[in-house]
C-alpha cells in the first residue's frame, strides 16, 4: 500500500539533528512546540517513518517543572490542550505519554523502554529547546528528526541569515509560498493500538502546580476545538474589518489566534489556507496574511540567527548606540517592575493596557507596542527596560515565552526591524510613541472605561 504521506512532507522541513543509523523499533514523537493532532508536519512525518518501518508510534511530551517565567496558569491552559490532544491520539490508535523531568533526564530511558528505532520532533527556535534537543541527541543512539510543523516555509529555508527587516524578508517568503502553502493531508490511524496507560493528569496538574483545572476568567479556552472555532468566527466575522480596524482595540477586528499559534494547538498554515478561501476584501486578506506569514516568521528567523534575542544586547548596533547615548536624561517617571505589573504608573491608557492583559492574557497588538515603549520611557535604563517588558510579558502573557513575544520587545525598545527615526531624549532614534496618537486612532477613552480599575 502506498505510503499517503511521503510525497505531501517537504524534505526542507526536516533537519536530521542526531545522525545515528535508523533500528527497526518504535517510532517516538517528541511533541513539544506543536500541541495538535491536525495539521501537523511533524506528527505527519512520524506517521510516514512507521508506515515506512512498519513499526509502531508513539507521542510523548516532557513537562518541565519551569519554563520561562511561566505561571501555573499558562500550564493549566497548556495542559488541558494536551489533554485534548491524548483523546486525538489514542482515537487514532497512537498512544501518548507524558513525562516529567527535564527532556535529557527522562526521554532516553523512555525511548529505551519503548524499544525505539526512530526520533522525531518539532523546530522551536528557542535556546532552551535547542539545548535539550542538544542534551537528548548526545544520551541517545537512534536518529533524531526534527521537522519544522510551526512555520509555512520552514525557518532554515526561508533565510540562512538573521534578515534585517521585513521588507528584506518579504520576498524571499513571498518567492517560497506556493511551494509551501498546500493543503495537509489527513493523519490515518494506525492499523492496531499500543497497549498504553493513560497520561498521569492529576500529577501534571499538581506539578505545575495549578492548584485545578479552571481556566482563569477572561482568558480564551484551550486547545484544538477552541482554536478550530476561534479561527472561523474570525474568518467569518472580523477578517471582513480586519484591514481598516485592525489597529483600534474596542473595535474587536483582531483574530484572536495568538495563544493558540503560540501552544500550536492550530497550525498558521491551516489558518493561511483558510483565510485565502474566506469571503473578505483582499486588503483584510493581505493585513492578515502580512502579520501571520511575515511579520510572525520574521520573528523565528530573529530568534533562530540571534542568540541574545531575549537580551538587550541583540539589538541593532544602531539602537544600542542611541540608547545607551541617551541612558542618562532624566524621565518624567520612574517605575520599578512590581509597580508596572500592578498597573500602577501615572498613565491610565497605559495601566488599561497592563490590566487587559492581567484580566485576559493578551493585550491588542497595537496596546502592545505602546506598552512596550513606556516601559522604556519610565524605566531607570534602556537594559532596565528591556528585561521589564521580557518579563512582564513571559509572565502574564498567554503567547509569552515565544518568538513573537521576544520580537516585540525588540522592535519596540531596541529598533529589530525597523529604522532610524528623528532623535529625541530617552528614545535616541527608536520610533516614538505617546497617548495623543493612540488618541488619534482610537478612543482611548472607551477602552480605558473597559479595563477600568
Amino acid at each position: 500500500m502506498p505510503d499517503p504521506y511521503k510525497t505531501a512532507i517537504d524534505p526542507r522541513r526536516i533537519t536530521l539533528l542526531s545522525g545515528c543509523p535508523e533500528k527497526a523499533g518504535t517510532v517516538v514523537y517528541w511533541m513539544s512546540r506543536d500541541q495538535r493532532v491536525q495539521s501537523n508536519w511533524a506528527l505527519l512525518f512520524a506517521r510516514h517513518k512507521a508506515a515506512m518501518l512498519k513499526q509502531p508510534l508513539v507521542v510523548v511530551f516532557t513537562l518541565s517543572p519551569s519554563f520561562l517565567g511561566a505561571s501555573p496558569a499558562h500550564y493549566r491552559f497548556m495542559l488541558k490542550g494536551l489533554q485534548e490532544t491524548e483523546t486525538g491520539l489514542v482515537k487514532r490508535n497512537i498512544p501518548f505519554f507524558l513525562l516529567f523531568g527535564d527532556p535529557a533526564e527522562v526521554l532516553p530511558g523512555f525511548l529505551g523502554e519503548m524499544n525505539a528505532g526512530v526520533m522525531v520532533t518539532d523546530y522551536s527556535p528557542m535556546k532552551i529547546s535547542r539545548q535539550w534537543k542538544a542534551g537528548v541527541s548526545q544520551r541517545i543512539s537512534i536518529p533524531l528528526y526534527e521537522v519544522d510543523a510551526h512555520n509555512i516555509v520552514p525557518c532554515r529555508t526561508a533565510s540562512q541569515k538573521q534578515e534585517y527587516a521585513a521588507r528584506t524578508f518579504r520576498p524571499k517568503i513571498t518567492a517560497l509560498l506556493g511551494e509551501f502553502l498546500k493543503p495537509f493531508p489527513e493523519p490515518s490511524a494506525m492499523p492496531s493500538a499500543t497497549p498504553c496507560m493513560p497520561a498521569n493528569w492529576p500529577r501534571a496538574f499538581d506539578t505545575a502546580k495549578t492548584g485545578s483545572a479552571c481556566i482563569p476568567p477572561g482568558w480564551p479556552e484551550p486547545g484544538e476545538k477552541a482554536a478550530g472555532a476561534c479561527l472561523a468566527s474570525f474568518l467569518s466575522k472580523r477578517l471582513r474589518i480586519y484591514g481598516e480596524k485592525r489597529n483600534d482595540p474596542n473595535a474587536d477586528a483582531i483574530s484572536h489566534l495568538s495563544p493558540y499559534l503560540h501552544f500550536g494547538h492550530i497550525s498558521a498554515q491551516e489558518c493561511a489556507l483558510r483565510a485565502l478561501e474566506a469571503d473578505a476584501p483582499d486588503i483584510s486578506k493581505k493585513a492578515f496574511f502580512e502579520e501571520l506569514v511575515i511579520r510572525r516568521e520574521l520573528s523565528d528567523n530573529y530568534c533562530q540567527y540571534n542568540e541574545q534575542y531575549d537580551s538587550f544586547d541583540g539589538i541593532p548596533a544602531w539602537a544600542k548606540e542611541s540608547l545607551e547615548k541617551h541612558a542618562r536624561d532624566p524621565r518624567e517617571h520612574l517605575y520599578g517592575e512590581e509597580t508596572f505589573a500592578e498597573a500602577r504608573t501615572h498613565d491610565r491608557l497605559w495601566n488599561a493596557a497592563q490590566r487587559e492583559l492581567l484580566e485576559t492574557g493578551k493585550i491588542h497588538g497595537y496596546m502592545r507596542m505602546y506598552w512596550a515603549k513606556k516601559i522604556l520611557e519610565w524605566s531607570a535604563s534602556p537594559e532596565k527596560a528591556f528585561d521589564t517588558a521580557v518579563a512582564l510579558n513571559d509572565r502574564y502573557a498567554l503567547d509569552g515565552r515565544d518568538p513573537n513575544g521576544y520580537t516585540g520587545v525588540a522592535w519596540s525598545i531596541g529598533g529589530v526591524h525597523d529604522r532610524p527615526w528623528f532623535e529625541r531624549p530617552v528614545f535616541g532614534k527608536i520610533r516614538y510613541m505617546n497617548a495623543a496618537g493612540c488618541a488619534r486612532k482610537f478612543d482611548a477613552e472607551s477602552y480605558i472605561r473597559r479595563y477600568g480599575s
